[in-house]
C-alpha cells in the first residue's frame, strides 16, 4: 500500500486519528455481528470455538501480507480483539441460559 508523505507531525496525527475513528467504527460493527451469532451457539465450547479462532487468525495473517502489514501485529491485535469478544459472548450466553 502506498500512502502520501506528510509534511508535519500534525498531518500524520490527523491521518492516524481519522484511521482510528474508522477502526473503532468497524470494531463496533463487528461486535454487533458477534453478538448476533450467540443465538446460534448451543454451548460454551461453541462460544470458545478455538478452531474458528485459528481460522480467523490464518485469514487475517494472509490479509496482512496482502496489505503489506505486519502479520505479527495483525495477529496480536486480532487475538486481543477476539478474546474481548469471547468474554462478551460468554456473558451474553450465560444470560441466555439463565433466561431459558
Amino acid at each position: 500500500m502506498t500512502i502520501g508523505k506528510c509534511a508535519t507531525i500534525e498531518e500524520v496525527r490527523s491521518h492516524i486519528d481519522r484511521i482510528d475513528r474508522q477502526i473503532v467504527a468497524l470494531i463496533a460493527e463487528r461486535g454487533e455481528f458477534v453478538m448476533q451469532v450467540v443465538k446460534f451457539k448451543k454451548s460454551v465450547d461453541d462460544v470458545l470455538a478455538p478452531q474458528r479462532v485459528e481460522q480467523v487468525i490464518g485469514k487475517v495473517r494472509a490479509l496482512a501480507l496482502e496489505f503489506e502489514a505486519s502479520p505479527i501485529i495483525v495477529e496480536s491485535v486480532y487475538r486481543s480483539m477476539i478474546a474481548g469478544f469471547i468474554d462478551a459472548e460468554l456473558a451474553e450466553f450465560a444470560e441466555k441460559q439463565q433466561g431459558s
